[in-house]
């Protein structure tokens, strides 16, 4: 299946690493650390359009892992990762 992040970016859910909330894990420093790191490397894709409200951190296989910054909720891209529908 795939999951549909917004701006018409769609990804395997297989590849699927996990879904945060921005809000709530940009208070951690260990969470700031890793996607300023990530940015580093350049492997954040703002996919966004706009404020990002979540990331997914998704494996890859010419990296060891991308970012992807959404508008989406993180709640409704988990709702959408479960559901096993392709969401548009």
């Amino acid at each position: 299946m795939y999951l549909h992040i917004g701006q018409n970016e769609i990804i395997p859910d297989r590849r699927i690493i996990g879904i945060f909330d921005l809000d709530k894990c940009s208070y951690s420093k260990r969470t700031r650390d890793y996607l300023t790191a990530a940015e580093q490397e350049g492997v954040v894709l703002d996919v966004s359009g706009d404020i990002p409200k979540s990331f997914v951190v998704c494996d890859h296989p010419y990296h060891r892992q991308i970012v992807y910054l959404s508008q989406l909720n993180a709640s409704t891209l988990k709702n959408r990762a479960e559901s096993g529908q392709l969401e548009l």
